[in-house]
């Protein structure tokens, strides 16, 4: 009967030795880390336990930690941000929901970009952001309709800045700017109520989707006129003849030297790469002298992923190929376009923050990236997504690169 206490006092020694020697849930062993807010650029190992980020190091002990990623060879960055996406499968039917097209491309926030409009918010919340394990956050179009394409974004009396504003502010967690309408109109009412809205939200951003007019609104008046820094240009290398101005001249293939202006002043370009937003006669020669996007996203939607745009790696791969390099990829596609939303709490690998990361292959080979107009360039290299964590889950496994091979996010099999 003495030995019983004993026995139990081994037992729970033994329980206890345990617990100490597994202070992690996953530890990122062994990958070359890519964090631009902390300038790191190097092997490192990531500890997580939970939801959080815990400890940076170099050689953390693998047996500090219950489930372990080999990181060998691969990048490893913080998790993607997406901030111009299609979500709304309610509005425009087809479209992809968030998790069955973010996490194999290593994105963990993606921003759905004017799908909803102050009327169609509460659904959108409900049916897409509510049951995405994705982080989906917004830009709220202007137009209360939301993005329905045809007459409704042409009807300015449903441009209501006051109305759009109520809503971004009972839904600021959500809610991270304001995004203008298709309009086709002379008038300048879309962007400017959109302006407005933003700033009876506590000064939140505009996304501005510019275009349609004949002849084409001036950018140069758009950039100095209508937007604050901080407001982002998407779709910054479109060429869609006479109905946008364009930032490179068609002719000269110069850039227009207030483009260089306006981003000094605090305007934000974004690709948004989409179906017909993004052409190489725009892109090629602004990289070439020195004019580089803020932000790189894909305007995802259906005709775009099967469309020329594919996925967010493939649009960062065009970039490779064109000239950037990769630390100037990976800082954006996170560290600047949760700035550019006011959401530095992502994009980073810090200690302490949220436990979204992306692991990533260089893959060697022949590869042709196309735009929508059938130009292709050749690259030897293109990302490929090897793992992604959300919030201290596994929620993508390409090739089964984490021991034990079990995926912690809601996508596993029951």
């Amino acid at each position: 009967m003495k030995r019983i206490p004993q026995i139990i006092f081994i037992f729970l020694s033994i329980l206890a030795f345990s617990s100490q020697a597994q202070n992690y849930s996953i530890l990122v062993k062994g990958g070359h880390v890519i964090d631009p807010k902390n300038d790191i650029n190097e092997p490192m190992d990531i500890a997580i336990n939970g939801d959080k980020i815990v400890l940076v190091a170099k050689n953390i002990d693998a047996k500090t930690a219950k489930q372990v990623v080999n990181a060998s060879g691969l990048y490893v960055t913080p998790g993607l941000v997406d901030i111009h996406s299609h979500n709304f499968h309610s509005m425009r039917p087809g479209d992809p929901v968030a998790d069955g097209f973010t996490f194999r491309s290593g994105i963990t926030t993606t921003v759905d970009a004017g799908s909803s409009g102050w009327k169609s918010f509460d659904r959108f919340k409900e049916e897409v952001i509510d049951q995405s394990e994705t982080r989906v956050l917004a830009w709220l179009n202007i137009v209360g309709e939301g993005y329905r394409g045809g007459a409704y974004e042409q009807n300015l009396a449903d441009m209501d800045a006051k109305l759009t504003s109520i809503v971004a502010r009972r839904y600021k967690d959500h809610i991270v700017g304001i995004k203008t309408s298709h309009y086709n109109g002379p008038e300048w009412i879309p962007v400017d109520r959109a302006v407005e809205a933003g700033k009876l939200a506590g000064n939140i951003p505009v996304m501005v989707d510019f275009g349609g007019t004949r002849p084409a609104h001036s950018i140069e008046e758009l950039f100095f006129k209508h937007l604050r820094p901080g407001d982002i240009f998407t779709h910054c290398f479109a060429e869609l003849g006479d109905s946008r101005e364009s930032i490179v001249d068609p002719k000269t293939k110069k850039v227009k030297p207030f483009v260089f202006e306006a981003q000094k002043r605090g305007i934000v370009f974004d690709v948004g790469f989409g179906g017909i937003s993004f052409a190489y006669s725009q892109a090629i020669p602004a990289l070439e002298q020195g004019f580089y996007p803020n932000s790189i996203s894909t305007d995802m939607n259906k005709g775009a992923i099967n469309g020329a745009m594919k996925d967010l790696l493939t649009v960062m791969s065009r970039f490779l190929a064109m000239g950037m390099d990769l630390p100037s990829v990976i800082k954006a596609t996170t560290l600047n376009p949760a700035k550019e939303i006011k959401r530095e709490d992502l994009g980073t690998l810090s200690v302490g923050s949220i436990a979204d990361l992306s692991v990533f292959n260089m893959r060697e080979g022949k590869f042709g990236l196309f735009d929508y107009t059938g130009y292709k360039i050749n690259a030897s290299k293109k990302l490929e997504c090897e793992l992604t964590i959300r919030a201290g889950k596994i929620v993508y496994n390409l090739n089964g690169i984490s021991d034990p091979v079990v995926l912690s996010g809601r996508g596993q099999a029951h």
